[in-house]
């Protein structure tokens, strides 16, 4: 689904009460001694003749993390309707931070879903933050539906801050809107059914997508799989009529800084296979191709902000089904490159997709290999449902949870303990696709996948099993379903190494 309109407005403060916009939204805060308003607040103030704080408390606010607080302009403004978001508590510094901000921003949206315009305020203490928050806020996936009810907020302007330049505003805008849309490729690819979106079907959207940011981009199908001895995808996608492709997109700066391969698990629906999973809730696994979503959006955003990199998707997709053609538990499979591996559980399966293609990734000799994946119900277990867990090479995985954190997607870096790795040794092959017990599920996966890095190539495995779906009701700038996570990490890892290496 597009983003709405993101525009920088740049009336004079004093004459923001008389915008043309159908809602006006300001930020409070929560103060020691009762709520406060932000920044950016001072003349709407001005236009209820120093009452607004007031009348807003009267109405219940009190300035928590994105309370909202809807007051009629009574005639005071332009605008028919002011409405107030918290920002929560300040920070240790005494200001908010880009989350706090894209969190409010993104509450706001959702809660002006049928208007057609609104003037944020908010902007005033983060631009970047709250366009992007009200952007994604703005987001609805409605294809499926007979009635798809009120639209979503159709343009979003934005004050000016007061610091910076015209052009300076303009560029962080568009960045945050490419971004925006990014996530909400990945969002609608989530959302799409399985019954629409199969390997074959994923593959064509992928190219679709490809063509359109002008990437390069192959399909290798199952025909071509078998002739070049992608055992694993061959695997766990046999048990399936809608037989498994890899895809691969890649965009080339002119002249690129570094060369980055992406690598995203594209499960487009998990059974489980033979060792079938229970009935209750096997419908979110829907969502298990977050990470090829989440890969192929990166690399059109890459294209879009013009990355001065090398950026490789390489993407399996299948779909794990139980069938005579299933593979089996005590099954041997030869994967890509020629490492064996005995499968103990056909539901370990995102695993065996991700082995084939991170090798395959590794033959572009990249400088980083970044792979994401809803892998474990393990990262749950230790994690919850909204902090990815980080593993992999120690300085690059510590480096892309701090990115992740900062981009307000979460993720924590986790061990791969080397006590750990005997438990995956075979009788049969070089190794099992799982352990024997349940301990440490995430973590015995990120050894699995880390036998199939090239030697001294820095990796970063993101396991977001929780976090690429939001099971329970919508928070700030995300909606129930798919999340889009981690498309903004990604973008800002590979901001990051085009600037920094």
């Amino acid at each position: 689904m597009p983003v709405p309109k993101l525009a920088v407005a740049t009336p004079k403060p004093s004459a923001i009460a008389s915008a043309r916009t159908e809602a006006i939204v300001l930020g409070t805060v929560q103060g020691k001694n009762g709520p406060e308003l932000a920044e950016g607040t001072e003349h709407m103030d001005a236009a209820f003749d120093g009452q607004l704080l007031g009348l807003l408390t009267a109405l219940g606010a009190s300035g928590k993390a994105e309370e909202i607080i809807k007051l009629p302009s009574m005639g005071k403004a332009t605008a028919d309707l002011v409405l107030a978001v918290g920002l929560g508590a300040p920070d240790e510094h005494g200001g908010h931070t880009p989350e706090q901000v894209r969190r409010a921003a993104g509450a706001a949206a959702r809660a002006l879903t049928g208007s057609r315009s609104a003037l944020f305020t908010l902007s005033a203490v983060d631009l970047s933050a709250t366009a992007e928050g009200a952007a994604l806020g703005s987001y609805a996936f409605t294809q499926y539906k007979s009635d798809p009810g009120e639209a979503p907020l159709g343009k979003i302007d934005l004050l000016a801050p007061a610091t910076g330049t015209t052009k300076e505003h303009r560029a962080a805008v568009k960045a945050a809107g490419a971004i925006a849309e990014a996530v909400g490729i990945a969002r609608d690819l989530v959302n799409t059914p399985p019954n629409d979106l199969y390997p074959g079907s994923f593959a064509d959207r992928a190219s679709a997508l490809a063509k359109e940011a002008g990437l390069e981009i192959t399909v290798l199908d199952e025909k071509a799989l078998r002739r070049k001895g992608f055992g694993g995808i061959l695997g766990v996608g046999g048990g399936s009529a809608r037989q498994p492709r890899l895809v691969r997109l890649s965009y080339r700066a002119s002249k690129p800084r570094k060369k980055v391969a992406l690598v995203g698990k594209g499960i487009t629906f998990d059974t489980g296979g033979i060792s079938i999973k229970p009935a209750a809730n096997m419908d979110h696994m829907t969502s298990d191709m977050s990470g090829a979503a989440a890969v192929v959006a990166t690399v059109v955003l890459a294209a879009k902000l013009r990355y001065p990199l090398e950026v490789t998707a390489t993407v399996p997709l299948a779909e794990n089904m139980p069938s005579s053609t299933s593979y089996r538990p005590g099954d041997v499979l030869t994967m890509y490159g020629g490492k064996t591996v005995e499968v103990l559980n056909t539901d370990a399966e995102g695993r065996l997709v991700l082995a084939d293609a991170m090798v395959r990734a590794a033959e572009d000799n990249p400088d980083y290999l970044i792979e994401t994946a809803t892998l474990t119900g393990a990262q749950l277990v230790a994690l919850g449902s909204r902090t990815p867990g980080i593993m992999g090479s120690a300085d690059f995985r510590d480096r892309v949870a701090k990115i992740a954190q900062d981009t307000g997607e979460g993720g924590w870096p986790m061990p791969l303990p080397e006590e750990l790795r005997g438990d995956l040794d075979s009788r049969l092959a070089d190794l099992a696709n799982v352990t024997g017990h349940r301990w440490g599920g995430m973590l015995a996966a990120g050894l699995f996948l880390q036998e199939f890095v090239a030697d001294d190539l820095p990796w970063a495995h993101i396991d977001i099993a929780g976090p690429a779906f939001n099971t329970g009701g919508p928070w700030g700038y995300t909606g129930k379903g798919g999340t889009g996570v981690p498309v903004r990490t990604l973008a800002a890892v590979l901001a990051d190494i085009a600037e920094s290496g």
